[in-house]
């Protein structure tokens, strides 16, 4: 069985639903998020097909979206479409809208 995007339209169109009920902060407008599901999908097939032996699994993501391909008992694999949460507020910068203490300050802390 040859895999394509259209393969997993089915689960494509209903992550599309999801996005837009559900996702409410992903720096990506509707055509600019299926765009990506589609890209990453090819991708994610590449991975599958190409996958070592043992391995049961095609990844592919980006910062927002995974998809995962999953062998499965059947002729086409699982697949799962996922949308990653993540904050502004991340620890790795500090956050966008926090505060880091200058070196003056934090060698003269107020009493």
């Amino acid at each position: 069985m040859e895999l394509t995007t259209e393969t997993f339209r089915p689960e494509i169109d209903n992550a599309m639903l999801s996005y837009d009920r559900h996702v409410v902060c992903v720096f990506k407008t509707p055509d600019e998020c299926l765009e990506a599901i589609e890209r990453l999908m090819i991708k994610a097939i590449k991975a599958y097909e190409n996958r070592a032996e043992g391995m049961r699994h095609g990844i592919a993501l980006d910062k927002e979206i995974t998809i995962m391909l999953s062998q499965s008992e059947g002729d086409q694999p699982l697949c799962a479409i996922y949308f990653n949460l993540h904050t502004p507020y991340s620890r790795e910068d500090g956050g966008r809208n926090i505060v880091k203490p200058t070196a003056k300050a934090e060698a003269n802390p107020p009493e």
